[in-house]
């Protein structure tokens, strides 16, 4: 999210190759239009298949991990009005919370596995949108979707609007999925951090400060594992179909 679809996303390099003429594609080794086209569809097709299955499982697993941090929380509560806060309310809080911690990273790297996969769908998508333009110049008017692989292509492919300045790439990331599960999952990094503060006996400012101690830690952790993971995406591809320049 949050690739992010904003929070985890990928990006191209700017490294330039040349695309192939419209007479490789029409002759080389003697392979008719018709039959290229018919790969290239059923290619198409294939990949739109695999990012329709891509967005079912983001959707699906951040709906598992809200649902289990929704009964844990009804779960805290009941144990909580039975035990007046006392130590079995801390002692159950401490058992349940870094089970639904664990689903909750799982989940964000899962989304960042998504969002990376989606990411090279649309990318193979766009070139043989570019391969369809090669076959038949005169369509181009008909495409809203791009038929460029950098960044600025893959994202008119992805719906993301351009421009809107850095208030809008901001409020992007913050919507996208991947960053909410973040937030989640760092606010309840903060919240095991001072319960378990509390249950050895600190006072309720010093658990406060370890409860904040953790949320940050578990943000910046969350946060640099999204720049590694995006930095070698962005190593591993490079555009054969530019933005032409204006």
């Amino acid at each position: 999210m949050s690739f992010e679809r904003t929070g985890a996303g990928i990006g191209l390099g700017a490294e330039q190759a040349p695309s192939p003429s419209h007479a490789t594609l029409t002759s080389a080794q003697g392979t008719s239009p018709s039959l290229r086209l018919q790969i290239l569809s059923t290619e198409h097709w294939s990949l739109l298949a695999s990012r329709s299955l891509a967005w079912n499982e983001s959707f699906s697993r951040a709906g598992m991990f809200l649902t289990t941090l929704t009964g844990a929380i009804v779960a805290l509560a009941l144990v909580a009005q039975a035990s007046a806060f006392g130590d079995g309310f801390t002692l159950f809080a401490l058992v349940i919370l870094p089970v639904v911690l664990f689903i909750g990273v799982a989940t964000y790297i899962r989304l960042g596995t998504s969002n990376y996969h989606e990411g090279l769908c649309v990318i193979g998508m766009n070139r043989i949108r570019a391969a369809y333009l090669e076959l038949a110049p005169d369509l181009e008017r008909y495409f809203v979707m791009s038929a460029h692989d950098d960044l600025r292509g893959i994202g008119i492919t992805m719906g993301v609007q351009p421009g809107g300045g850095r208030l809008f790439w901001v409020a992007q990331m913050i919507a996208g999925t991947p960053t909410v599960v973040m937030i989640l999952d760092s606010v309840l990094a903060g919240a095991i951090a001072a319960i378990a503060a509390l249950r050895v006996g600190a006072a309720p400012s010093t658990a406060l400060l370890v409860g904040v101690l953790g949320f940050a830690i578990a943000t910046v952790a969350q946060s640099w594992y999204s720049r590694q993971t995006i930095a070698k995406a962005q190593a591993g591809q490079h555009p054969l179909f530019p933005t032409p320049e204006g």
